[in-house]
């Protein structure tokens, strides 16, 4: 069940202090949804800060994500995967967990955002909505498309790239389920306000 609308997702490279505390301020100000998304890490480090998280997420009643290592979300007991087009399918992970095992996907396209929820996800981010700094280069897909993403599909759609707290109102009335962020909370000056006028805009 996605019982969030807020889903933050991690990149330590883009704060200076421990990317534990800055998450765990967020958790504090009702993020209820994180996605662990450290892809440069090897298998270890990223094992050891996965159980970190683990830990964090369930003190304050938070839904743990690993982004594509389906074998690390399962050895910490998170919540569920974050997958995309060049990880492990969606069908492999679902054959070896059953539905109490939640499934993001990142879809590009409408197309892709159908596709994801036919082979089993559970949720999917649209990206990028708007251009973003951490995609450079990258062509905005923009409302038009996310809206499309959002009639070809069933489940949540999160809208991802180039959030900001004003932008959310344009998003949900696209038909957005919520929002996934990076920047906009890990990257705040003062990260609990910006976090609870977030959650106060998607409630």
């Amino acid at each position: 069940m996605i019982d969030f609308r807020a889903y933050l997702i991690t990149d330590r490279k883009r704060i200076e202090r421990s990317l534990f505390d800055a998450v765990e301020e967020a958790l504090r100000a009702g993020i209820k949804a994180v996605q662990l998304r450290e892809k440069d890490l090897q298998t270890r480090p990223l094992l050891d800060m996965a159980y970190r998280m683990r830990e964090l997420t369930r003190r304050y009643g938070a839904k743990l994500f690993i982004n594509e290592r389906a074998d690390i979300a399962m050895a910490v007991d998170a919540d569920g995967v974050h997958l995309g087009a060049k990880g492990i399918p969606i069908k492999a992970v679902r054959k070896i967990r059953d539905r109490g095992f939640l499934i993001g996907y990142s879809a590009h396209s409408p197309e892709e955002a159908a596709r994801a929820e036919v082979e089993g996800a559970d949720f999917v981010t649209f990206s990028p909505v708007y251009e973003t700094s951490s995609k450079p280069g990258v062509k905005a897909q923009g409302l038009d498309k996310l809206e499309a993403a959002v009639r070809a599909v069933s489940i949540p759609v999160f809208a991802l790239g180039g959030i900001t707290l004003n932008r959310v109102e344009e998003v949900r009335q696209r038909g957005a389920f919520g929002v996934a962020v990076v920047s906009a909370i890990l990257g705040a000056y003062n990260i609990d306000e910006e976090t609870k006028k977030f959650v106060r805009l998607l409630q």
